[in-house]
């Protein structure tokens, strides 16, 4: 079954690339890219593709195996879901193609993350003061994802650990869901890297495919959180946590505009003045990422012990890593 989904993802995303070839839905390189040569945009169209064929497939098995009240209720639980994913997917789709306002961007980003949250039954279960600090953290590392898209493989790959991680923890620690809403978007990721791990690019994810995925992930995260009592498990996304979260601080600082594209990301760096292959660097981050996911997953310490020796250290060897850059292009110009 995982199999034929692949395919038909497969053939999708080629079908996807006859479209937007044919009606110019491109990526065009400038001054801020990190790339130079034109590229297909909305590649990550295959995650909200995904759930669909994820959606349609578990209707069917659900027909034929569980009772009519039970197939309503995990039907409608799903359909929250779907319907944040879509709505934030079909925005996202729309900006990639017209640079629409921020101001209707974060609209929609807050009636699907209010999907989300519903999906979670978080408007149940958590204290009302929560729910605005949710509100705030959702949309944050939405757009965090999507900041960090820019360089081949690199959310691609990234959000394969993160996937893995927490297949691995649904299979061997503790059931939170149905490991077929895992394995949907690894097929996807697959899907993606297949044609975007490369030195050159067939095409980029575009907001479609950065927001899409981080919705899921985002969405799986809280299901694992909901279910353990432990907010650990947002380490998973550390990585990219210290990342953003450090250049945002740093661009403050500078007094920039953090919502304009820049250069200022460890990654871009690495990449673009370093010279580093995109590839390389996607696959550090993913690495990095994969080391933290082993040690909230196997490590039995209290959980601020945790939040201390992951978080400490990567930020340090963070500000370490870009000061020492930077200290050498600054000599190089000089």
């Amino acid at each position: 079954m995982y199999f034929v989904a692949f395919l038909v993802l497969f053939v999708l995303e080629l079908f996807y690339f006859k479209i937007a070839d044919r009606y110019n839905i491109i990526d065009k390189p400038n001054h801020r890219s990190a790339h130079t040569e034109i590229t297909l945009r909305g590649g990550g169209i295959v995650f909200p593709i995904a759930f669909l064929l994820f959606f349609i497939t578990t209707t069917w098995g659900k027909l034929v195996h569980l009772p009519l009240h039970d197939q309503a209720a995990e039907n409608q639980n799903e359909l929250l879901f779907g319907i944040g994913l879509l709505l934030l997917c079909t925005i996202s789709f729309l900006d990639d193609l017209y640079d629409l306002s921020s101001k209707i961007r974060i609209v929609f980003h807050i009636i699907s993350v209010s999907f989300l949250l519903a999906f979670l039954n978080a408007f149940v279960m958590l204290p009302i003061w929560a729910i605005p600090v949710l509100y705030i953290l959702i949309i944050g590392i939405l757009n965090a994802y999507n900041f960090m898209d820019g360089i081949n493989g690199i959310t691609g790959l990234y959000s394969l650990v993160a996937l893995l991680s927490l297949l691995y923890v649904n299979q061997n620690m503790v059931s939170f869901v149905d490991r077929d809403f895992i394995i949907y978007p690894v097929l996807a990721c697959l899907v993606f890297l297949f044609f975007n791990f490369r030195k050159k690019a067939k095409c980029f994810m575009g907001d479609i495919g950065s927001m899409g995925i981080a919705f899921w992930v985002v969405a799986l995260i809280g299901l694992l959180m909901m279910e353990t009592g432990e907010i650990k498990w947002i380490l998973f996304l550390a990585v990219y946590g210290v990342e953003v979260i450090s250049t945002i601080l740093e661009r403050l600082k500078l007094k920039e505009n953090i919502f304009e594209a820049h250069r200022r990301h460890l990654y871009q760096l690495l990449a673009n003045e370093k010279n580093i292959s995109h590839l390389a660097v996607s696959t550090l981050y993913a690495v990095l990422q994969l080391i933290v996911n082993a040690i909230v997953i196997f490590s039995n310490l209290p959980q601020n012990v945790i939040f201390v020796i992951i978080l400490l250290p990567a930020l340090i060897f963070y500000l370490y890593t870009k000061l020492t850059i930077k200290k050498q292009i600054t000599q190089n110009i000089n």
